[in-house]
């Protein structure tokens, strides 16, 4: 059985969205620069059909962020930012016609809706029994894969304090956003141990993986 891993760029003070997301503004205000460090890279630009980019110390980590990895888990938010029930025309999310996960993805969600098929490999099916569901249907999908837990915040710090987390890697963007949505905040931390077991710094991101337990 593979790990479970939650991945996410933070702020330097800690967010992981600016204020006023939205679905036309999904990282919300102040955000351009926070995943510049894998936008800019040649291997993001290519795996998204453009030319040039950066080749440096971060493209391991970059390359690495879908290796051996089976299967997703993300928030309605990451999905579509929306909170209420689907529509008749509803949203297919941000991730374009063909997605980057080119692998099953569970969205977490209180409103049923059938399984997406897109271009690429990628499914997104919607779990409505909570982390646990979306849990059991990701192992079993993932197989001896990874599952990696992409998001947003909320669903990080549930998988976090039921101690389904095994390894969390953060890469800390140099920048301040003031206000938005706060990646740590919500924890049991009396209950959880991180121990950083690699930590790669660049002049654009600083990568520091801990692993989890239980304290």
């Amino acid at each position: 059985m593979g790990k479970v891993i939650a991945d996410m760029t933070v702020s330097l003070d800690g967010f992981i969205a600016g204020p006023n997301d939205s679905i036309d503004n999904p990282l919300g205000d102040g955000t351009e620069h926070l995943h510049e460090w894998m936008t800019s890279l040649e291997t993001w630009r290519k795996s998204h059909g453009l030319e040039g980019g950066e080749h440096n110390q971060d493209t391991e980590i970059a390359e690495e962020h879908d290796r051996n990895v089976g299967a997703y888990i993300l928030g309605r938010r990451m999905f579509d930012n929306g909170e209420g029930p689907w529509g008749d025309d509803p949203f297919r999310g941000h991730w374009g016609d063909t997605p980057p996960f080119h692998a099953p993805v569970f969205v977490l969600t209180h409103h049923p809706r059938e399984s997406l098929p897109m271009e690429g490999g990628t499914t997104f099916h919607f779990v409505t029994d909570g982390i646990g569901g979306a849990l059991t249907r990701a192992r079993e999908a993932a197989g001896e894969q990874d599952v990696r837990i992409s998001g947003g915040a909320t669903v990080v710090q549930q998988f976090l304090n039921a101690g389904l987390v095994d390894q969390l890697q953060l890469h800390i963007a140099p920048l301040l956003l003031g206000d938005g949505i706060r990646l740590l905040d919500g924890l049991d931390a009396s209950a959880i141990r991180l121990e950083p077991d690699r930590v790669v710094a660049s002049p654009k991101v600083t990568h520091i993986r801990y692993r989890v337990s239980r304290a």
